[in-house]
């Protein structure tokens, strides 16, 4: 499979599609990871991600590659159904905060609402990826691999 949504579901007790963030879930404002769920997992998951990405920001890689990663977690067993709020179980990798984990949205100061989209993939890829994968370098790792995906885009503006 390519890159493309599938029939997978990516829910959320703390958001929702196209609602603003709360400020419990900013970096500023406590910098808790949101609570995510999953349903519809693909027959022949091995592992799952969550990533969470933010295209309006404007920061560009020596890669190309463009917005600002916010969280990266992966070898999440296939049984799992859910992320609780702050979740720091799991293989973080790092976010561009330079750091491992969550670090919640911080747009620029009079840069206006950005759109913040928090992934789930299913991948036929057992939970074995090595700690500290960069987005980039874990999305070129596991495009093989993925079964289906689907995305929550929610907001924040600070």
């Amino acid at each position: 499979m390519t890159f493309a949504l599938s029939d997978m579901k990516l829910l959320s007790h703390d958001l929702a599609q196209g609602e603003p963030i709360d400020d419990r879930h900013s970096f500023d404002g406590g910098n808790v990871s949101p609570d995510l769920r999953w349903t519809n997992i693909p027959e022949g998951t091995k592992s799952l991600a969550v990533f969470c990405h933010d295209p309006d920001a404007p920061l560009i890689s020596s890669t190309g590659n463009y917005g600002f990663v916010h969280w990266l977690i992966y070898n999440i067993p296939p049984d799992a159904t859910h992320l609780p709020q702050g979740c720091k179980e799991y293989t973080q990798g790092v976010n561009n905060f330079d750091s491992a984990g969550y670090g919640g949205p911080k747009p620029p100061p009079g840069h206006g609402r950005h759109h913040y989209f928090f992934w789930v993939l299913a991948l036929e890829l057992e939970p074995v990826l090595a700690d500290g994968l960069e987005l980039a370098k874990f999305l070129e790792k596991v495009e093989p691999h993925v079964l289906g995906m689907n995305r929550l885009m929610s907001h924040y503006e600070a």
